[in-house]
Formats: C-alpha cells, structure tokens, sequence
C-alpha cells in the first residue's frame, strides 16, 4: 500500500542520491496506479496522486523535479526538509 509515509521516504532517498530520477519516476508510476486502483480508502488520496503522478511525469521538460516543488511536496505531507554541507 502507498502512503504519505512511502511518498515521503522515496522523495528523501532521490534528494539524497540514493536513488536516481528515473528510479523514482518508475516507483511514483506505479505507485500512482496502485493508489488510482486501490479498493480501500487511502488517507489523502487526491494529495498523493497529485503528487504522484507529477513525479511520475518528471522525465518530460514540463514536470521539473526542483528542490522547490520536492520541498513543498514534504511539507505538505507534514515533512520539512533542510540542506546540510557535506565534504565529498
């Protein structure tokens, strides 16, 4: 089952390179159907396909993944999110 919780984790793993765009872009397609085909009520339901199926479309130009929109995306699932320097 998708959740706000699931959404949160795999945006936070894409911001911190643990997994690429396309990773998450293939996750946020079929989460979007899993949560579009869903029989039971999910919390949030219109939030998350929203966002899902932005996610989903962000390997077309007009669906940018900026830290702005992924920012915004957190917060409203109750997530806020902050840059930390690291050495490389």
């Amino acid at each position: 089952m998708v959740t706000e919780e699931t959404v949160v984790r795999n945006v936070l793993a894409f911001l911190n390179d643990e997994i690429s765009e396309a990773e998450l872009v293939g996750w946020a397609e079929d989460a979007f159907v899993k949560v579009s085909e869903a029989d039971s009520d999910i919390p949030n339901e219109d939030l998350l396909l929203d966002m899902l199926g932005y996610i989903a479309a962000a390997d077309t130009p007009g669906f940018p993944l900026t830290w702005a929109i992924l920012a915004d995306f957190l917060e409203r699932l109750g997530t806020r999110v902050r840059a930390v320097a690291e050495a490389v």
